[in-house]
């Protein structure tokens, strides 16, 4: 029963920073040999790769323009992960369920994609680079959150997830309209003289 908040919050986690889910959910089976985690997430080559592809998340997260290039190359990576994470951790279940959480994982992954992405094109229309940092801080410190919650407290970050993601996906919505509005009053305004 704690399997489908456990697929839905490392989906949703996954869709904003998938290396750092693998990363967190491989330190976690490795300390304490947590029985949802995989074993597979554990490895050291795995933990490796996810700490240097996490590194170089978290440096261009930080700098405007790069992290919506980071994020449209990660356009296909975090659902696909996201996915990946879902099937593992619901590997006893049936072909049909399997693929019911797959498609869970995959598609809770690329909402949070989509809102993260979206959120970053409407920061990036501010000047300054202090934005960035602290959406990119944030966004990390939320997976961290979600995903060692969701360890312990599979309901709880599943509802935390599901308002992180709705209150994300408004929030956008509305952010990308004021950008909108201000590049058609921005194009529509006579040249200078």
């Amino acid at each position: 029963m704690d399997l489908l908040p456990l697929v839905f919050s490392s989906g949703w986690a996954s869709g904003v920073n998938a290396y750092l889910v693998v990363l967190l959910l491989g330190i976690a089976d490795r300390i304490g040999d947590v029985a949802s985690i995989p074993d597979t997430l554990g490895r050291t080559d795995v933990l490796v790769a996810a700490a240097v592809l996490y590194a170089l998340e978290f440096v261009a997260d930080k700098i405007p323009y790069v992290d919506s290039t980071w994020d449209a190359i990660s356009t296909v990576i975090r659902p696909t992960i996201g996915t990946a994470i879902a099937l593992l951790v619901s590997g006893d279940a049936g072909s049909v369920q399997q693929a019911a959480y797959g498609a869970l994982g995959g598609g809770t992954a690329l909402a949070s994609h989509l809102v993260k992405a979206g959120g970053r094109l409407a920061i990036n229309a501010s000047p300054e680079p202090l934005s960035n940092i602290l959406a990119s801080l944030g966004e990390d410190a939320a997976v961290v959150t979600v995903v060692l919650l969701a360890i312990q407290h599979p309901w709880l970050a599943g509802s935390l997830a599901a308002v992180l993601l709705l209150t994300g996906g408004y929030v956008v919505f509305h952010l990308l309209r004021l950008v909108r509005r201000g590049w058609r009053r921005w194009k529509g305004r006579p040249a200078p003289a």
